[in-house]
């Protein structure tokens, strides 16, 4: 991962010419006359000098080895912020606020629980760091008042422990990265089929840490559902739950793990339901009139069982730039933009689609949501443009990067409501961000995407780009995120789908749980945690 951006530099991204009118026409965005991003390595990156006392440096020590305790400047710097835009603007202004004291990496399930009594000892924070690409301030280096913080770096722990073909489980450390597990998986002919956009960098402790949803989620299911069982390290002692299917045993104790971002311990073993490899794909791409039907759409295909395994509907305007970034120039191009003209689609909404398993099932699945899309006046634009978003399904984060090199405010957010309240709540949250930064002067493209489906409603994932202002970023980025916050709080919607709390969401934590729910979460915290190491500053508002 590169420490001030995204992936990695052979991967980077580049706007083609129709991207680049667009964003100059309608937000006034040039491109950059030189390089925006920082001008060093790591170690231009202006730190605050760590606090780690002797004591507690031999503590660490004694639990992992002394090889495994760092606190040079490289390895602070790289654990210090994930990658939400506040982190982004922080690593290329080479000045960061914080960062972690040292960096520890454990190897197995002894050493994290060392680390953690180690850690209460000398009161000393502990903030889990797996693939570092939190969105929401997940992994911001926040001491909480004690003495010190350190990163519990567990990309150490990355193996496949077992698999069970017979029961159809897999039993992994949590620093794994998902390519890793995919290709360990893959040589029993199985897969877990979980595939986040974070996927290439991202581990299964974070997953599971965050409730992460996969791409293919509606076919799939987020990762709590294919979480079989986990082992949990607390500065209190393990928890440890059942490798069974399912339990009637009271309030589930793996439930109450998943998702608590750190806060109250350590995710140190996971068991996840796999599958076999399935043995057909068929991704296509479809025209939907207007964004209004094709969610409509794809509500009746997913309450009558039949929704595709990737489910993905753009709204007007994130078609428009997916167009742009996609523009080849070509005749056929325009002959297809003349056609879809001619059969009403001018102002069209791209819909993606994706069916895995046996040859006979992807047929027949196919074939009934074709029925279904055809009826809501949709026009197949086939397989092409399906297999081209599997090969980019990945990039966008690097198309963040290239934005913010010419000088854009670019940032995403997501949210989850009922059907009835889906059109509310994505006007809600369109007007918010358009008057949070039309009032500073810089107006902006504000697009969506619904994904996830379930039978009850869907998540509405947006994209918003601005021109930056220089020098004033975080204040115009507070904004738009306060307006969109409290828009989708007033709307009864989640504050969040899939990319967690952190930092950046928990003042709406309140709207979401209550008051009473909050004062649950604070007990459950003080009794796994006592000494309150754990993750300071996310979740929980104070």
């Amino acid at each position: 991962m590169r420490w001030w951006g995204w992936g990695e530099d052979e991967h980077a991204t580049s706007l083609p010419a129709p991207a680049e009118r667009l964003l100059r026409d309608e937000l006034g965005i040039e491109p950059p006359g030189a390089p925006r991003g920082p001008r060093g390595g790591p170690e231009s990156v202006a730190l605050p000098t760590s606090r780690l006392s002797d004591i507690a440096r031999r503590g660490l020590v004694d639990a992992v080895g002394a090889e495994h305790v760092a606190d040079d400047h490289a390895a602070r710097v790289t654990r210090a912020a994930g990658r939400s835009y506040p982190d982004l603007i922080a690593l290329r202004g080479e000045r960061l606020e914080a960062g972690p004291d040292a960096v520890v990496r454990p190897a197995n399930t002894p050493q994290v629980a060392a680390v953690l009594a180690a850690c209460a000892e000398a009161g000393v924070a502990v903030v889990p760091f797996g693939g570092g690409t939190s969105v929401v301030g997940g992994v911001a280096p926040v001491a909480g008042g004690h003495r010190a913080v350190v990163a519990l770096d567990l990309t150490r722990m990355a193996g496949v422990l077992d698999v069970d073909a017979v029961s159809l489980t897999a039993r992994v450390q949590p620093g794994i990265l998902g390519p890793a597990l995919e290709r360990e998986l893959a040589g029993s002919g199985l897969t877990l089929g979980h595939f986040p956009q974070s996927f290439e960098y991202s581990t299964v402790g974070g997953w599971v840490a965050t409730r992460s949803a996969g791409q293919a989620s509606t076919g799939v299911g987020r990762i709590d559902e294919l979480v079989q069982s986990l082992r949990f390290e607390t500065p209190a002692g393990p928890l440890e739950t059942l490798d069974v299917p399912a339990s009637a045993a009271g309030p589930s104790v793996k439930q109450m793990v998943m998702g608590s971002e750190g806060v109250l311990g350590v995710i140190s073993e996971v068991t996840l339901r796999v599958r076999p490899l399935p043995a057909a794909k068929r991704y296509e791409a479809w025209s939907i009139p207007s964004f209004a039907q094709g969610a409509e759409a794809l509500r009746a295909l997913e309450q009558a069982g039949a929704a595709p395994d990737v489910s993905r509907l753009s709204d007007e305007h994130e078609t428009a730039l997916t167009v742009a970034l996609g523009s080849s120039g070509s005749r056929a191009e325009a002959l297809a933009r003349t056609y879809l003209r001619v059969r009403g689609h001018e102002r069209g909404c791209l819909m993606m689609v994706g069916f895995e398993g046996e040859n006979a099932t992807v047929a027949a699945r196919r074939g009934r949501a074709a029925e279904v899309l055809r009826s809501a006046g949709g026009v197949n634009l086939g397989q092409r443009p399906g297999r081209a978003w599997q090969r980019t399904r990945f990039a966008a984060p690097y198309l963040r990067d290239e934005l913010m090199d010419r000088g854009a405010l670019v940032e995403t957010l997501e949210t989850a409501t009922t059907w009835s309240n889906l059109a509310t709540t994505y006007a809600a949250v369109r007007d918010a961000l358009h008057g949070s930064l039309e009032a500073l002067g810089t107006p902006p493209l504000v697009m969506c995407h619904v994904s996830h489906l379930y039978p009850t409603g869907a998540c509405l994932y947006f994209t918003f780009i601005a021109k930056a202002l220089g020098g004033r970023e975080l204040e115009q980025w507070r904004a738009a995120k306060t307006a969109a916050g409290d828009a989708i709080a007033a709307a009864g919607a989640t504050i969040t789908h899939h990319h967690a709390v952190g930092c950046d969401h928990r003042p709406w934590m309140g709207a979401e749980v209550g008051e009473l729910g909050l004062e649950a979460l604070r007990a459950l915290k003080a009794r796994l945690d006592p000494a309150g190491i754990m993750n300071p500053g996310k979740l929980l508002p104070d």
